[in-house]
């Protein structure tokens, strides 16, 4: 036992990976803002029938 392991070194550090970016249309980019206000909305009015948790006390 003469070699050290290798078993409780730590890894190298990785370099971080770069996002992509890409290209998109005015109408493509206006869609997307369209989706994403109707998903907010959605979301919205889902959460405001959605039962009260009553105040926690002790």
């Amino acid at each position: 036992m003469s070699e050290p392991s290798n078993t409780f070194k730590k890894a190298p550090k990785r370099k971080p990976m770069r996002g992509k970016s890409v290209a998109v249309s005015p109408e493509m980019r206006e869609a997307y803002a369209k989706m994403i206000q109707e998903r907010e909305q959605k979301e919205e009015t889902y959460g405001r029938h959605l039962p009260q948790d009553p105040p926690k006390g002790r």
